[in-house]
């Protein structure tokens, strides 16, 4: 089996987010950037799909040559090679094309995405990347289970969830349950050294979107005691001060 898994490169969890003086980019001092979190899980269940020699897992990633420590540890992790495509993840159209011209020209019989960037939280790139390819795709997947040409994946919906029989080629969306995220060992951080790391051009693709500036959410605001005998009090405060009732 042929797996591409898609990773992206973004701030810890723990980083601080402050912008640039003028808001029209993210102020990147003293970040630490990391494998996003869901692709990391979608990682771990192409490598647990491969295991004892059945496939390859390759990981594509766009950015430019900062994100390759990132792309090295996903190497490390079991990765058998690696892309990046030398250029900023303009949004998630732009990354979605790609991928899907990487792939047009490979033969993969899946391909894995995490649900979301937790930077952007978009939950946009597997659906565009199914639709240039021509081929299905399912997102926020809770399970993805392989038999011969066919793929088992499960989701969850409203009151329930929902297990759907595809056949492949596939693009899934992964999230939480799929499969534990993967530490690397020493074994494969050395190996992760000698790896292939393909770096190709991007190809053209029309701005159909910009971010004109970012804005931090306001600050919490000060908290109100009310005593629990008071409930005229904390009805008018919610009705006039709230405004919630």
């Amino acid at each position: 089996m042929n797996i591409l898994v898609c990773i992206s490169n973004v701030p810890d969890t723990t980083s601080k987010i402050t912008f640039t003086a003028d808001h029209t980019a993210l102020n990147t001092t003293g970040i630490q950037y990391i494998i996003n979190p869901y692709d990391e899980i979608a990682l771990s269940r192409a490598i647990d799909l491969t295991e004892g020699g059945d496939g390859k897992v390759t990981v594509i990633n766009v950015g430019d040559a900062a994100t390759e420590a990132t792309i090295r540890k996903a190497l490390a992790i079991g990765a058998h090679e690696a892309v990046r495509v030398d250029a900023a993840p303009r949004d998630a159209w732009f990354v979605a094309h790609q991928i899907a011209d990487y792939a047009k020209n490979h033969s993969f019989d899946l391909i894995l995405t995490g649900r979301e960037s937790i930077d952007f939280n978009g939950t946009q790139v597997a659906a565009y990347v199914g639709e240039l390819l021509g081929i299905p795709s399912v997102s926020t997947a809770k399970r993805v289970d392989i038999e011969g040409n066919k793929a088992t994946v499960e989701r969850e919906i409203e009151g329930g969830k929902e297990v759907l029989s595809v056949p492949l080629p596939l693009v899934v969306g992964t999230a939480e349950g799929v499969a534990e995220p993967r530490i690397p060992n020493m074994r494969g951080i050395m190996s992760a050294r000698t790896k292939p790391l393909e770096v190709i051009p991007p190809v053209s693709v029309p701005e159909l979107s910009r971010i004109v500036s970012y804005g931090s959410p306001e600050p919490r605001g000060s908290v109100t005691l009310v005593d629990a005998g008071e409930v005229e009090k904390l009805v008018d405060l919610l009705h006039n001060k709230a405004r919630v009732i």
